[in-house]
């Protein structure tokens, strides 16, 4: 029997349960952890906010957001990995803290952004943990930049372009008007959760998601790239990938695990959208034991 892997196992299930426990309790009574509210300007001068909590001096981790949405849904992520990580939560431009700006709303842009907050955070190579539009706009950036400032990445309930592609919208019947953008916003919000969040809390989120201006979540609601651009992307880097999805994305994570030689995946079937919202305990856990087997063992 070799016990070097078999003890590195064993202290990966050990580290993840300790998580799992820390996130349980942070789900209920939530204690806040220390942390620090950050601006930086991105190299088109738009000033741009970020949460930090934890050590400087230890690995780092960065939570992108996805469509309109701010750093600070991460905070269950911040409150288990700040024990042992840097933790940063960023706020993309036009959304949480960061700048209402002119212009920028598309992926090439944003993935500039992304970059510049990794230059601005300095250090070694970081874990890019990102969700929804925020998968888009952190592959754009590995594209582009390539992979030589991230040790791995954490893709959260996104297609990456591979096959199958998402199933075509059903037809529209009759010409119902369209709600207003607030309606619409408070609805979206709650559609992407199947576990009870207060309602202040809940409110709480759509007013920050409302602060984004329609003009821009338009925008950014139309990347104007083919698929294969994410496919490529998620291809061009052989640093460890973990592809977190919901039953409609299983298909193209089954792919990506057949295709590339250090990526895996995890299916949670009975989370909303924000899934490590809903089952934060488990994606705390998940992702501790990834980054211990595959990141910084």
């Amino acid at each position: 029997m070799r016990i070097a892997p078999l003890l590195r196992v064993v202290a990966g299930l050990l580290l993840a349960v300790i998580l799992l426990a820390g996130a349980g309790a942070a789900g209920t009574s939530r204690a806040a952890v220390p942390m620090q509210s950050r601006f930086f300007t991105t190299s088109d001068g738009v000033r741009l906010h970020y949460l930090e909590a934890g050590n400087r001096n230890d690995h780092t981790l960065v939570f992108v957001p996805g469509w309109t949405m701010p750093a600070w849904i991460f905070d269950r992520q911040v409150e288990a990995f700040a024990k042992s990580y840097r933790v940063i939560a960023f706020d993309p431009r036009g959304q949480g803290d960061s700048e209402i700006a002119s212009s920028g709303y598309d992926p090439a842009r944003r993935g500039r952004d992304i970059g510049d907050l990794i230059a601005q955070l300095g250090g070694r190579p970081v874990l890019v943990v990102a969700w929804s539009l925020g998968v888009l706009d952190t592959l754009d950036y590995v594209k582009t930049a390539g992979d030589g400032r991230i040790s791995g990445l954490v893709l959260v309930d996104n297609s990456i372009g591979e096959d199958p592609p998402p199933p075509a919208p059903p037809p529209q019947t009759g010409h119902a008007p369209k709600p207003p953008h607030e309606v619409f916003m408070r609805r979206f919000v709650r559609s992407m959760f199947r576990t009870h969040q207060s309602e202040a809390w809940l409110d709480r989120l759509t007013e920050t998601c409302l602060r984004t201006p329609e003009p821009a979540a338009r925008l950014l609601l139309a990347y104007p790239v083919p698929r294969s651009f994410w496919r490529e992307a998620v291809y061009s880097t052989d640093k460890p990938v973990l592809y977190v999805v919901r039953p409609r994305w299983t298909a193209q994570a089954e792919n990506l695990v057949n295709k590339h030689k250090s990526a895996e995946m995890a299916l949670f079937a009975d989370a909303g959208h924000a899934l490590f919202v809903d089952e934060a305990a488990r994606f705390n856990a998940r992702l501790a034991d990834f980054i211990h087997r595959k990141i910084w063992p």
